[in-house]
């Protein structure tokens, strides 16, 4: 991540080069992007310039609106527009098992399979030491907390994407978890190792929950 002066730095570069102000911004905006280098930029820039007016204003709209009116779930992190999400409210889902999860959209992906009725946590990160990312950064106190609060959880399933990262941050809860006396289980056959869970399809998705390893 670029701090505030390269960006300032890279803003300026963009005004010599003649463009400008507002299409120098633009393009600033879209470099902020995970991917999106300046020639892409500059295109993406250059195409927003060309849309209707209406449809710019949508877009707008919808950027400021996932800021303002999506929050963070008190209960699982998810991301939801009412607190609590609507997964955490429906009492028809198994209240006996919680998957933990690495962001919001690998909710999304559970979902989508439709194999999955328990409930879910979302860490928002994993532990990277090297990152300065520590248990405090991500959502695990909160999981804890929890788990001591209800009782009806028989299962925790750590569905954490399989890289180092990932690995070491369901052993460190599975630790925590262990001596409550709930089962602990991991995503098994079907994600390979280094594969993320948001790029898996339904299949492979549908045979890791089925064939998960208790640790």
């Amino acid at each position: 991540m670029l701090r505030k002066h390269q960006w300032e730095n890279i803003l300026k570069d963009l005004c010599k080069m003649q463009y400008p102000l507002p299409i120098a911004r633009l393009i600033e905006s879209y470099m902020k992007l995970p991917g999106i280098g300046e020639k892409t930029a500059t295109r993406l820039a250059f195409y927003t310039l060309d849309m209707p007016k209406e449809d710019v204003e949508d877009f707008s709209t919808s950027l400021r609106d996932v800021k303002v009116n999506l929050h963070t779930c008190s209960i699982c992190g998810n991301i939801t527009e009412n607190d609590p999400c609507d997964i955490c409210k429906d009492k028809s889902r198994d209240q006996t098992t919680i998957m933990v999860v690495e962001q919001p959209k690998d909710v999304m992906a559970f979902e989508e399979m439709g194999e999955y009725n328990g409930l879910y946590h979302v860490l928002h990160g994993v532990l990277s030491p090297m990152d300065g990312i520590g248990p405090e950064e991500v959502n695990i106190k909160s999981l804890i907390t929890r788990l001591q609060k209800n009782d009806q959880v028989k299962e925790v399933i750590l569905a954490l994407n399989s890289t180092p990262e990932g690995e070491s941050t369901a052993m460190y809860i599975g630790k925590l978890i262990k001596p409550a006396g709930i089962k602990v289980s991991r995503l098994a056959a079907g994600l390979a190792v280094g594969s993320d869970i948001e790029y898996a399809n339904s299949i492979t998705l549908k045979r890791a929950v089925q064939g998960r390893t208790t640790l």
